[in-house]
């Protein structure tokens, strides 16, 4: 008996940290937890208001929305390899670095940006068209289509706006500066959710402009955004050395150009591979016809407010321990990222349990079928299940991504969707008789397999890497 506690005491002493050690995180934690979950609240409300209109409408703007989540995670590749650099750079108190990773980071989000604009301008209505299926539920698609193209037309004009916010706000975190970009994205989605309810339902003698109405509210709070986190940045050059000079010359000295190349070409590669995974599982899925198109918007609603937390426990992890293997201390790095996942996953077992126990709930709040709000709810019920999961292999991601480990990244996130979650989902959704509830659950815990190669990679030590030691070539 006393070999058994002395155990649980070594157990809990690698598992959990002290206060201090929790008061670190959460100074890194919360604030993108706050931003987050303020931004993706708004958007479930933005959701639910659009849901008020109908089955259709809801089901175009979830159908670009979805678009815009595979724009918005090409930025997060763009940024992702400068970040990782950055963290690293600030760790070790080297603001040139920092100012040269910020210029590569604008550089490649306004070259992301101009691509998706060209390719969502030329080929928007045909990428819709291919959510649009008939189904046991009927559902209007010519309508759909309609709401979906009137949507599009108004979002584009966010999108530069909203990739300089993520150059700028990624910056900031990476250098300790979380809580600005916290409240700017308070502010916006404030901003949004006003005029959200002004222009879709035409209050205030405004026009009733419906989805229109929904994707102008939403550009408007871009512009806000950006215009409070840049100008935050600039006014305070004394807390945020990088920025000046910053925009003096575009010139990247090689070996740091090479360096970000080395890590962040990879990681672009997976980010986009990804996203449009899990586009093509969206895909898969709607197969099954517009009531499963509309019954995973709500169910992805309402799981993005809650997966503010393990995705902020996941950047968090990246932000410390880069910073950590920037200072060059590795077996700190190790003894602090062991804590740090598993305060991930306790963090993703309470989440989870919240939102099950609002799984049949949530979906009443929608003007749609019983059917769709039937569906909805297993949805729900069945992320909520599996959130420990997801905790895990994030934190696992970001715990090899900050030691440069791109490449294993790679392979161990987009490669496996693409090699294993993929094919099986989409012959089960194109080949089987077997309803959409098991296939979605099975598509679910594919992960499983995820956490099983990330506890391998991460316990072999292989991303204990300070990319940070080497010096800068002169400018």
């Amino acid at each position: 008996m006393v070999e058994y506690s002395k155990q649980n005491r070594h157990i809990g002493s690698i598992l959990i940290g002290d206060r201090n050690f929790y008061r670190r995180v959460l100074l890194v934690a919360v604030p993108i937890m706050i931003q987050n979950g303020i931004t993706n609240f708004v958007s479930m409300l933005d959701n639910i208001m659009v849901g008020q209109i109908g089955t259709e409408p809801m089901s175009g703007v979830a159908i670009v929305n979805q678009f815009m989540f595979v724009f918005f995670i090409c930025l997060i590749g763009a940024t992702a390899g400068a970040g990782i650099m950055g963290a690293q750079y600030y760790g070790s108190g080297n603001n040139d670095g920092v100012r040269n990773a910020f210029r590569f980071k604008l550089l490649s989000c306004l070259a992301i940006t101009a691509v998706c604009m060209i390719v969502l301008m030329n080929f928007g209505d045909s990428l819709i068209s291919a959510f649009l299926h008939e189904g046991e539920g009927g559902g209007d698609l010519a309508e759909t289509l309609k709401y979906g193209e009137e949507y599009m037309k108004v979002m584009y004009i966010g999108m530069i706006p909203f990739a300089l916010t993520q150059v700028y706000s990624s910056t900031l975190r990476e250098t300790g500066q979380t809580v600005v970009p916290m409240a700017a994205g308070i502010s916006a989605v404030c901003v949004n959710l006003f005029f959200n309810y002004v222009l879709i339902f035409g209050k205030f003698g405004a026009p009733a402009l419906g989805v229109v109405g929904a994707a102008i509210a939403t550009t408007i709070s871009r512009f806000v955004e950006l215009t409070l986190v840049a100008g935050w940045t600039h006014k305070n050059v004394v807390k945020n050395p990088f920025i000046a000079g910053v925009y003096s010359s575009m010139k990247i000295p090689k070996n740091v150009s090479s360096k970000i190349f080395k890590v962040g070409t990879p990681l672009l590669i997976n980010e986009v591979l990804w996203a449009l995974g899990v586009s093509v599982l969206a895909q898969c899925y709607s197969v099954r016809g517009l009531d499963v198109v509309a019954a995973v918007n709500i169910s992805n609603t309402l799981s993005n407010v809650f997966n503010v937390v393990f995705i902020s426990m996941g950047n968090a992890t990246g932000i410390i321990i880069g910073q950590i293997l920037g200072a060059g201390d590795l077996k700190r790095a190790r003894d602090e990222d062991t804590k740090l996942i598993a305060f991930s996953v306790f963090c993703c077992v309470i989440t989870g349990m919240l939102m099950f126990s609002l799984a049949s709930l949530f979906p009443q709040i929608y003007n749609t079928s019983e059917a769709v709000r039937a569906l909805a709810t297993s949805f729900i019920r069945i992320v909520g299940l599996c959130m420990p999961i997801y905790g895990f292999v994030n934190a696992a991601y970001f715990t090899l991504r900050s030691g440069g480990k791109t490449v294993i990244t790679f392979l161990f996130d987009s490669g496996f969707m693409w090699v294993f979650a993929i094919p099986i989902v989409f012959c089960l959704s194109r080949f089987t008789a077997l309803p959409i509830v098991p296939i979605y659950l099975i598509s679910q815990l594919t992960d499983f397999v995820k956490c099983i190669i990330g506890f391998v990679l991460v316990k072999s030590g292989s991303w204990l890497h300070n990319m940070a030691v080497e010096e800068e070539e002169p400018a």
